[in-house]
């Protein structure tokens, strides 16, 4: 959701940014890459022996690469196929490494089963989230826009993780909690997607053709 709304004002932001990088010589791809390693050990490394806050700001700076890749393709004139496939991968690396790490939290430090199981299902529905629209793009069905999408799943994992480290009580576990309620809800609204596109594909068009 937050992506469409955002998306216009982000790139007037991350434009000249984008252009800058391909001056320094770095790729796409290199960005993309960088990003990833960043927030991964940042992610294992801080939220893994319980700084939330460092944690949550090395991770926030680190996927804020995630917008730059995209900017440095739109200033270069051209993406490709590895790039999208390339970028689509590292997200999920990065978000299993952040919520994976938060539910080590929430297990050994907070003591707190319940906030680790909601960091989890936050995770595993995050994933299934993100496949529905690969597979379904795949298939030559177009579905857009939903409730929980990763810019809000990043919002709100490191908007808890940090307030938390801030210590303001049960931010984590306010957080995750609607995090995994709205994604549960998403993933049956991505199903729900793909199957209005299905029903509205023209009759006796097949898969490789309405994929072309």
């Amino acid at each position: 959701m937050l992506n469409g709304l955002a998306r216009d004002a982000v790139s007037r932001v991350t434009d000249p940014v984008g252009r800058g990088l391909l001056k320094l010589g770095l790729t796409p791809d290199a960005v993309t890459v960088i990003g990833t390693v960043g927030a991964v050990v940042g992610a294992i490394w801080l939220f893994g022996i319980g700084q939330l806050f460092a944690g949550t700001m090395v991770v926030t700076f680190f996927v804020l690469f995630d917008l730059f890749d995209g900017a440095m393709a739109r200033a270069r004139g051209y993406g490709t196929d590895f790039g999208v496939v390339l970028d689509a991968s590292c997200d999920r690396i990065a978000d299993g490494a952040v919520f994976g790490a938060l539910a080590f939290y929430s297990f050994v430090y907070l003591d707190q089963p319940s906030v680790g199981v909601a960091a989890l299902l936050s995770l595993v529905t995050g994933q299934v989230v993100s496949y529905i629209k690969a597979r379904a793009d795949s298939v030559g069905l177009t579905i857009s826009g939903a409730l929980a999408e990763r810019a809000e799943r990043n919002v709100l994992g490191l908007v808890g993780a940090g307030l938390q480290g801030l210590g303001v009580p049960h931010a984590l576990e306010i957080c995750l909690w609607i995090l995994a309620a709205a994604s549960v809800f998403t993933v049956v609204q991505r199903l729900l997607q793909v199957r209005a596109a299905y029903q509205q594909r023209p009759v006796g068009v097949t898969r490789d053709e309405s994929s072309s």
